[in-house]
């Protein structure tokens, strides 16, 4: 998939050291609820267990096609918001070089495209954990719409408790969002 400025592509195995490079930052996976990449290795791993999902893509620049972060729609079965066939959740994450640039919200906007032009989603489900301010932005420019706030979210590969909020957007609201756009 292509947008703009981004390739939105499979991973592959040589991605590693790019996935390392910012996967690695304090700043990047803690917010997210997994800790930093300690190895090019460990990215590897992470490329062949965790982003081999079908939905799941790196995000890439036009110009280098260098994985700069992660973009996922997580299908039935590999979510909690739904058991459902047609809603899916959506995660990302981007390097911290990279923020700030409208990026990511370029390569959401395309993903929405996707789930709901090519997969036939009715609902895609997308949260964040309290203080992460950049995907709260995220998810507000792209149109989701807040649902609820859970105080004590689990956050397992942290280890800790935190306090959730979860946002979606449905087919409906997508579609009239594009046609205030164009208007």
């Amino acid at each position: 998939m292509k947008t703009k400025r981004l390739i939105l592509r499979k991973w592959n195995p040589n991605d590693a050291g790019t996935l390392h490079l910012y996967a690695s930052d304090p700043a990047v996976g803690p917010i997210a609820g997994w800790p930093p990449h300690q190895s090019e290795e460990e990215s590897r791993r992470i490329i062949e267990t965790v982003f081999n999902a079908p939905e799941a893509y790196a995000v890439c620049l036009r110009e280098d096609n260098k994985a700069i972060g992660a973009i996922e729609l997580k299908l039935k079965g590999k979510t909690d918001f739904t058991d459902r066939d047609d809603e899916c959740e959506l995660g990302y994450w981007i390097g911290k070089p990279f923020w700030g640039r409208g990026l990511m919200s370029e390569a959401v906007k395309e993903m929405l495209r996707h789930a709901f032009l090519d997969l036939y989603m009715k609902k895609v489900w997308c949260a964040y954990y309290d203080g992460n301010e950049r995907s709260r932005r995220v998810q507000e420019k792209c149109g989701f719409r807040y649902q609820w706030t859970t105080e004590k979210v689990e956050v397992p590969l942290m280890h800790e408790i935190r306090k959730g909020h979860v946002n979606c957007l449905t087919r409906e609201q997508w579609d009239q969002d594009l046609k205030g756009c164009a208007e």
